[in-house]
């Protein structure tokens, strides 16, 4: 026997256990993309172990002529380069990890493709839907490179696995050239239905993940929505209103409001919102809830006024209760930039306080209903800051209302304490890209958008035009957990932008008695961290009444079944009946 056929033949009996041992790992790979709670780099460094292994298997390919030798080896080696980027650049930022993933499996696809046009085999046609299915995976990682970390790492674990299985079974039931029988039924038919698994899940994936990111259309705010030529000079004057149909409670009625009021700094502006008042009410003043909304976006189309459900945000259950069973009247506002024109304030506690408390004045004008001078303010998350702002500013920006009561319900009260521990977290970065997106035209000194993390911009743009409601808030939620660093590098947080954070804490005095009411399994707005702050206003002497929920997190605080619906409301209806405060800081006191 030739010296080179005798070479060959030992090579092809050592390339076989290589690839298999390849499959094995690659098998175990996919699996572990898929099943284990691997953080965003941990899922980057075994997709780039199993994508360099994928190389490694190409290169072996068995070759029949030279050019295909050739291609494989220069294929093979191109995929293990860029695996092994991505085994160590984790924190590459995800449009590069995306366009190496979907480069280097569109690859495979093509070449396994080109291998069985030009040499056939007795499973072709099987052999031609695994590399579709490949080709579809990468196809789907470069058109949403947001994917390739966390929702598409399904599809990743899901090809490593068929294509380790695929060597596996090639070792097992290899054939030398004219000598062995074909393979076997159960062989074939095994192949045959893992590609074609494989081909349906990659299709999923690329539908899935269209319908789980794409957001939903919501509508545009329209002509309400624009102020005529003149308007008022003064802030909380009412400019129009006009019936809400949809989202009010039965036996309640409902209105979009359009008035004036201010910006942080003074500047006159714009702001909508919504007036909700029991359809049944006898004549004179109605008692007055005045509501900060927690977070519904930072796009226009994001205003509650807007949502099919205007007045599901926050305490919703005990606001039908209060307007329905006890003849209250509430008024929301939309804040500047939700509805209207401009950029929304977003998380600037004196912006929202000023839209609020210019709500509660136009309130005053609407001739549909009478209310006083006289209110208690609610608000959750973004509103429960806003809430506390509201009462901070009040005796001062509107002297002329009275405050009888302030509920904050898992307030952002310590907004740079939360940007810290939730920087690297899904929710915390889409919080941080509404505060970037917003902060960067609010704040122009600041530079923002030239100081984000590598590979965040993208990640930024995206989630800045989508709503926190519905299944848009899924969307803006996967997309945060696409960013594959925290959105603002420390050295920012650390810097001016960290004194701006800072600077939005609610210190008081406050206006009226105070309730914070907190989820002890709130994964937003951490416990430790509201309960640091309710016992720094207890040191300086304001008098807080502290409730905290064991077993509720950021929503099921607020939910119709939570504790805190019946006791807000007691609470709200014994602030406006004059009772005695229930401050408790001797019971948090360290």
């Amino acid at each position: 026997m030739p010296l080179k056929t005798t070479i060959t033949a030992s090579l092809s009996s050592f390339v076989g256990p290589v690839r298999a041992l390849i499959g094995i790992a690659g098998v175990g790979l996919g699996v572990l993309l898929v099943l284990a709670p691997l953080t965003t780099h941990q899922i980057a460094v075994v997709t780039g172990i199993g994508l360099a292994l994928a190389g490694i298997a190409a290169a072996l390919l068995p070759t029949i002529d030279g050019f295909t030798r050739v291609s494989a080896r220069v294929f093979g080696a191109v995929l293990f380069v860029l695996g092994a980027i991505i085994a160590v650049w984790p924190a590459g930022g995800a449009p590069w990890l995306a366009f190496l993933v979907g480069a280097s499996l569109i690859g495979h696809g093509v070449l396994q493709t080109v291998q069985v046009i030009r040499h056939g085999g007795d499973q072709r046609a099987t052999s031609i839907v695994i590399a579709l299915a490949s080709i579809v995976f990468g196809v789907v990682a470069l058109a949403w490179p947001v994917l390739t970390l966390t929702f598409f790492r399904l599809g990743v674990g899901t090809w490593f696995v068929f294509f380790g299985l695929q060597l596996v079974m090639a070792a097992m039931y290899r054939r030398a050239p004219r000598t062995d029988r074909p393979r076997g039924r159960v062989a074939r038919w095994s192949r045959t239905i893992g590609a074609s698994l494989a081909l349906v899940l990659a299709v999923g994936v690329a539908l899935g993940s269209g319908w789980a990111l794409g957001g939903v259309p919501l509508p545009e705010p329209g002509r309400f929505y624009v102020p005529p030529a003149e308007v008022p000079s003064e802030p909380g004057r009412l400019i129009r209103s006009e019936p809400l149909r949809t989202g009010i409670p039965k036996g309640a009625e409902g209105w979009r409001i359009l008035y004036t009021t201010t910006t942080f700094d003074g500047t006159p502006a714009v702001s909508s919102g919504t007036i909700v008042a029991p359809k049944n009410r006898a004549d004179g003043e109605l008692p007055l809830l005045s509501i900060a909304h927690g977070t519904t976006g930072v796009a226009a189309k994001c205003a509650p006024s807007l949502s099919a459900t205007p007045l599901a945000d926050g305490a919703g259950a005990a606001l039908e209760t209060m307007v329905v069973e006890h003849g209250w009247a509430a008024v929301t506002s939309d804040y500047i930039g939700l509805g209207t024109s401009g950029t929304h304030p977003y998380l600037i506690g004196d912006a929202e306080a000023r839209n609020v408390l210019d709500a509660t004045r136009a309130a005053r004008e609407f001739a549909e209903i009478s209310v006083g001078s006289e209110t208690v303010v609610w608000g959750h998350s973004q509103g429960g800051q806003g809430s506390l702002w509201t009462g901070q500013v009040a005796a001062e920006y509107a002297p002329e209302i009275t405050l009888q009561g302030i509920a904050a319900f898992a307030p952002a009260a310590d907004l740079y304490g939360l940007a810290e521990v939730n920087k690297t977290e899904a929710t915390g970065k889409t919080v941080s890209a509404y505060i970037a997106s917003t902060w960067s035209e609010l704040y122009p000194e600041l530079q923002l958008a030239s100081q984000l993390t590598p590979g965040s911009a993208r990640g930024v743009d995206k989630i800045e035009s989508l709503c926190f409601n519905g299944k848009d808030a899924l969307s803006a939620i996967l997309h945060g957990t696409q960013v594959p660093n925290q959105i603002f590098p420390d050295a920012v947080l650390d810097g001016a932008f960290g004194e701006l954070l800072r600077a939005q804490t609610p210190t008081g005095p406050f206006a009226a008695p105070v309730l914070v009411a907190q989820g002890l399994a709130d994964p937003l707005v951490k416990p430790d961290q509201q309960l640091d702050w309710v016992r720094a206003r207890c040191e300086d002497g304001l008098e807080i009444d502290y409730r905290p929920y064991a077993g509720l997190d950021h929503l099921s605080l607020v939910a119709a079944d939570s504790p805190l619906t019946p006791q807000l409301v007691q609470w709200t209806l014994d602030r406006a009946a004059g009772a005695p405060a229930t401050p408790n800081c001797d019971a948090v006191a360290k």
